[in-house]
């Protein structure tokens, strides 16, 4: 994943991994506590409303690693946002990489 790839200054590649599973752990437990929310964009693309400690990990490969782990807070999350959205998440928007730099109030492509 990207996330893991792209090694701060100083910053070794096991730590890098260390690094990225403790910031989507938090975001885990965020996502349970309800103090970070999904947003789902007007194209179907994915962010993360709240304050977490990203540690440099962006919202789709967060996304991504939730999803693969199965995250049922994700899950949750998930249902609710479409509800309030009126939209479904689009998988096409997420690989293509559409994003949000500011929790989901403007969107851009992929860059």
């Amino acid at each position: 994943m990207p996330c893991d790839s792209r090694l701060p200054t100083g910053i070794t590649p096991v730590q890098r991994k260390v690094q990225v599973e403790q910031a989507i752990d938090r975001l885990n437990k965020a996502l349970t506590l309800g103090s970070v929310k999904v947003k789902v964009g007007p194209t179907g693309a994915i962010a993360f409303a709240g304050e977490w400690d990203r540690s440099g990990v962006s919202d789709v490969c967060a996304y991504r690693k939730l999803l693969a782990s199965g995250s049922p807070a994700l899950r949750a999350a998930i249902a609710r946002a479409e509800v309030v959205a009126g939209r479904k998440v689009d998988p096409r928007q997420v690989a293509a990489g559409t994003h949000s730099h500011d929790h989901g109030q403007t969107w851009h492509k992929g860059h």
